[in-house]
Formats: structure tokens, C-alpha cells, sequence
């Protein structure tokens, strides 16, 4: 499986980013999909999860401003980042547990992480 993230960037506060987060992969069913955060000198936490069926869980620092979605027909989730804060500068990863399909038709859960994208929001 691979995950493939983009829409980082550089803006001002207030501001808005969308980022993306695209699973690939054969024989796989995507499940529980998620955004982490690591900021310089912190510890990586989560931002945001959805589960396949749509339930959604929010770090209280983001509750209000960002908004998790997936299309589960692209395997793609979205985090819609709206009155961006200095705060929320960080790099930002996503992340997926799904079942791989292995060859003698057994299921092995699987967790695989996006590369990081930079978000630097500017006072």
C-alpha cells in the first residue's frame, strides 16, 4: 500500500489548506484513516480520524476548524483546514490501517503512514 499526501504550503493566518491523502494498493481494504501532526521538538499527535463508515474523532485544539471527509470509492481522505493558527504549524502525516488480502485468502492487518507535508501558518 502506498499513501501519497499533498496540499501543504504556506499561509497566512486565518487562512485555509486542503490537504489529501491518497491510498493505493492492490488486494486491500481500507479501513480506519487518520492526520498526525508533528511540530518542532513536540511529539507527533493525532489531528483528525475517520472510519470507513464516516465517524470522525477531532484533537480538541482542531475541533471547529478542520473537517476530515473520505471518498471511499478513491480511497482518499481529505482534512479541510479552515482559521489556520500559528499553532497548527507542523508537518503533517497521514496514516491508514487496512486488510491485505494475502494469497491463501487469509486477511493481515496492515498500518502504513504518508510521507510528511509541511503546513507553516504565518502570524
Amino acid at each position: 500500500v502506498q499513501l501519497q499526501a499533498s496540499g501543504g504550503g504556506f499561509v497566512h493566518s486565518g487562512e485555509s489548506l486542503r490537504l489529501s491523502c491518497a491510498a493505493s494498493g492492490r488486494r486491500m481494504t481500507v479501513n480506519t484513516m487518520g492526520w498526525y501532526r508533528q511540530a518542532p521538538g513536540k511529539q507527533r499527535e493525532l489531528v483528525a480520524d475517520i472510519t470507513r463508515d464516516g465517524a470522525t474523532n477531532y484533537a480538541e485544539s482542531v475541533k471547529g476548524r478542520f473537517t476530515i471527509s473520505r471518498d471511499n470509492a478513491k480511497n482518499t481522505m481529505y482534512l479541510q483546514m479552515n482559521s489556520l493558527k500559528p499553532e497548527d504549524t507542523a508537518v503533517y502525516y497521514c496514516n491508514a490501517d487496512f486488510l491485505y488480502l494475502n494469497y491463501d485468502d487469509t486477511w493481515t492487518a496492515m498500518r502504513d503512514w504518508g510521507q510528511g507535508i509541511q503546513v507553516t501558518v504565518s502570524s
